[in-house]
């Protein structure tokens, strides 16, 4: 669908994305394959046209959350390998094979019911297993008193007609993070999974042809985890400590423009609850940007947006649809002008600091309804707007 306002919108620059990519294959090395983290429609960003971009540079796999999501994916003409990091269930295991998808496991009753699903077909089902190794959310529990089970559990697995057991992975809970304490975590984490590793492939005899471990804070911080493969997630996208320490670039650029401004005298009530009060005369614009669009609330009255004249203060609660910025003395800044919510000239960082989140929560948040605007070379190639048609 392709909308007809220049109201909200999120600009894509694909040159970024490709710059992000690049630099992080030169970081990790060669012999090292490359999992783009391309879920939850690649973070925001448009999980179709981040795809097809690192399908044609050359990146090895794509992970997704779900079936829907890789499905989207194989009908728009994405061939390269992708895996599903959550759960399938056994009724789609004939989509999964049909598109050729992996499916990640992560215990022995997923195991089972996918092996008997796909023997039932006459199929194989690629597999990658998951390791719980201290995340404590997926996985096969392999830590303490859970390793030999835990062991027995993926050789079974591994075993099952039907099954072809490509890969085995992890992920760490605290890589981004610093202090020794965090650092203990992930070293253990890390020894913990290639134990786990040895002791499979003695039992069996046969090696895994994936092994991966390597979030965004890993592939930053401990080059002796990349193994097989890495997958960056927030560094592909150029945001957080670690992109600017790579000297990554941010891909989205959230902008919207002035519909309105009007002048309020001395005492006035902004907003809903009336939490801002002009102290002079003040010329207030009205964007057409709020919380439906992706504008977290508890940014009110403390965000500042960046206009050609500089930043202009968030005034008052945000709106569904809209909120409120101080123009006072920014007479250049008119209806129509373009103001960028974060990008560039505004750190998506500091709005993330300063709604308790993380980069990752904002990008997902951007409202389908704001259209997404692919770039090249700063021209327009691709628009394109999540509404129904």
């Amino acid at each position: 669908m392709q909308s007809t306002l220049r109201r909200t919108w999120a600009e894509i620059d694909l040159d970024a994305l490709e710059y992000n990519y690049k630099k992080l294959r030169a970081h990790i090395g060669e012999g090292v394959k490359f999992l783009g983290v391309v879920k939850a429609d690649a973070y925001g960003h448009g999980s179709v046209q981040v795809s097809r971009l690192l399908e044609e540079l050359g990146a090895d796999y794509l992970a997704v959350s779900s079936i829907d999501e890789a499905i989207e994916l194989r009908e728009n003409d994405i061939h390269m390998p992708i895996l599903i990091l959550g759960h399938t269930p056994k009724e789609q295991v004939a989509n999964l094979i049909h598109y050729n998808i992996t499916q990640a496991v992560t215990c022995e009753a997923k195991a089972i019911e996918y092996s008997e699903e796909a023997s039932k077909l006459g199929e194989t089902l690629k597999i990658h297993i998951k390791v719980d190794t201290g995340m404590s959310r997926l996985g096969y529990l392999c830590d303490g008193d859970y390793f030999e089970t835990g062991v027995d559990g993926i050789c079974h697995a591994c075993g099952l007609p039907g099954l072809y057991a490509e890969g085995i992975f992890t992920h760490f809970a605290v890589a981004d993070e610093f202090g020794d304490e965090c650092d203990d975590y992930s070293k253990h984490q890390f020894k913990l999974f290639t134990d786990v590793i040895a002791q499979v492939e003695q039992k069996r005899g046969v090696k895994f042809e994936l092994r991966h471990c390597a979030n965004t804070g890993a592939v930053a911080r401990f080059p002796e985890t990349y193994l097989d493969m890495v997958r960056p997630g927030l560094l592909l996208y150029g945001y957080g400590e670690f992109a600017q320490m790579l000297g990554l670039k941010p891909v989205m650029a959230l902008k919207t423009t002035v519909s309105t401004i009007k002048t309020y005298s001395p005492g006035t009530h902004i907003s809903y609850g009336g939490i801002y009060v002009t102290d002079k005369k003040t010329r207030m614009g009205v964007l057409p940007y709020g919380y439906a669009d992706g504008f977290f609330r508890c940014l009110s009255n403390k965000y500042s947006l960046m206009s050609s004249e500089g930043p202009v203060e968030l005034r008052g609660k945000i709106c569904m649809d809209m909120c409120m910025v101080d123009l006072t003395d920014k007479y250049g800044v008119d209806v129509g002008a373009e103001i960028e919510v974060f990008g560039p000239q505004n750190p998506i960082e500091h709005m993330a600091e300063l709604a308790g989140t993380i980069p990752y929560e904002l990008t997902c948040a951007v409202s389908k309804r704001v259209p997404r605007v692919y770039l090249r070379a700063g021209e327009i190639v691709e628009k394109e707007l999540m509404l129904r048609a």
